[in-house]
């Protein structure tokens, strides 16, 4: 009569199976899942050696051993191992011994795995996980009952696996770019051309090739064309500024004051000294009629009333120029007008700008490590910063052939372009960033142009 209290090995097994489950779907970590699987399985089936291979990552982990060693030779030789095995398609547990291969893997066997061997795939996990095999070793062959027992725990560890824990991305990359092998000796089935690393390699090739424009930015603002300078005409002090920025002016209009005080007074003084001279000239030229030796003072007489004559009709035009008026009609364009008022100026000395308001042009400042080859007429495009959405279109006029000094004390070089037709919105001073097409590079070209620069600078070649 059987005794009902005697273990069932069939429903200790199954409680073994639900236990190893839960403990997988709790693992806090990959380490913790693997160290699980080659050695708890024990519990399930007893073996002396396990090995876990996992697609993309080789071996990873071993029974009895914390860490291993990748350069060790009983990793390098599992490795070939497992390359073999994983040619064909795994499905099902498939049994081995050293009888199993013909070649150094049969012949080292005994050296370092029992007899008998049960290989157990390692199911992939859409497209997130790839597969692996599990690999157990003992003296005992193993029983169909077994295999079935261990395929089932390694699927559900597998799917714990794929439901708790990522895989890094560039495991999932090569496992993605490795093309599939069907078996040892044949080689693959589709054609060179239809291979997915063959044509990720000539897509990023032909995208490496692909023709850009070489393209730099630079500071710009919009500058007037041709405009009229308003210089100092004479050296003097500034008494006031007649215009503020910004305001409309027509030709004639005053813009600037000088203090002609200092003036004034030399030209009075002037055509008095004249007005004498003049007097005393008369004077010598009644006393020539009577007295012969007094035409010999007329001469010098006359040269004096010729230049206090000349000296007062410089000063008088000396003091109207004291008040500088528009050259032609635009709007004034200077700084604040009261640090003007009292300076003193040189001639020549620039004071303001009369410029048409719409007469605009684009102006960029260049640096040298941006000097690239620009044709005339390039496509110049400005985004001002007040209207960053509303870019201005430009045609490159002109590069400076030398870099010059700005105000920051960096070099530039000065570039010119002319506003293409159909900008209405832009104005005088509105500034920007300015980008400039050069010619047709390849994308690998562009890429690495300031790298290679910089690296050729550093090296000095």
């Amino acid at each position: 009569m059987t005794d009902a209290r005697a273990p069932n090995p069939d429903a200790q097994a199954l409680a073994t199976l639900l236990d190893l489950s839960r403990r997988a779907r709790a693992a806090g970590s990959p380490q913790e899942l693997s160290f699980l699987l080659v050695n708890e399985t024990h519990r399930l089936c007893p073996y002396r050696q396990a090995a876990l291979w996992l697609d993309g990552a080789g071996v990873t982990t071993l029974s009895g051993i914390v860490a291993i060693e990748a350069n060790a030779p009983y990793v390098h030789w599992l490795g070939e191992l497992f390359a073999v095995l994983t040619r064909t398609s795994l499905v099902t547990p498939v049994p081995l011994d050293e009888h199993s291969f013909d070649d150094e893997i049969g012949r080292a066997w005994p050296e370092w795995l029992p007899p008998h061997a049960l290989v157990v795939p390692v199911p992939a996990a859409g497209t997130l996980f790839g597969g692996g095999a599990l690999l157990l070793a003992r003296e005992a062959s193993w029983t169909e009952g077994e295999a079935a027992l261990l395929t089932e725990w390694v699927a559900a560890w597998a799917f714990a696996r794929a439901a708790r824990h990522v895989e890094p991305l560039w495991t999932r990359l090569r496992r993605t770019l490795r093309p599939t092998r069907t078996s040892r000796a044949a080689p693959p089935a589709s054609p060179l051309l239809r291979r997915r690393t063959t044509w990720i390699v000539i897509g990023a090739i032909a995208l490496l090739i692909a023709p850009v424009h070489l393209s730099v930015l630079a500071p710009a603002d919009l500058v007037p064309v041709d405009p009229a300078l308003i210089r100092a005409p004479l050296d003097g002090v500034i008494e006031r500024v007649l215009v503020t920025p910004n305001q409309p002016v027509a030709a004639g209009d005053p813009l600037v004051e000088f203090d002609r005080a200092s003036l004034d007074n030399r030209l009075a003084v002037a055509r008095e000294a004249l007005a004498t001279v003049e007097a005393e000239y008369r004077q010598k030229a009644q006393q020539a009629l009577f007295d012969p030796a007094v035409k010999a003072q007329l001469a010098v007489l006359y040269g004096q009333v010729t230049e206090k004559s000349v000296e007062a009709d410089y000063l008088a035009a000396l003091a109207r120029r004291g008040r500088v008026v528009a050259p032609r009609a635009g709007v004034a364009l200077l700084g604040d007008p009261a640090e003007w008022s009292g300076r003193p100026v040189v001639t020549g000395e620039r004071i303001m700008v009369i410029a048409d308001e719409h007469a605009v042009e684009v102006e960029a400042w260049l640096a040298p490590a941006d000097a690239i080859d620009l044709a005339d007429g390039a496509p110049v495009t400005l985004y001002l910063n007040a209207q960053p959405l509303a870019p201005v279109s430009a045609r490159l006029r002109s590069v400076s052939h030398e870099a010059a000094e700005r105000p920051d004390g960096k070099y530039a070089y000065r570039v010119r372009a002319a506003l293409v037709s159909g900008t209405g919105h832009a104005r005088v001073g509105l500034k920007g960033t300015a980008r400039i097409e050069g010619p047709r590079v390849p994308l690998v070209y562009w890429m690495l142009r300031r790298p290679l620069a910089a690296a050729r600078a550093w090296l000095g070649v």
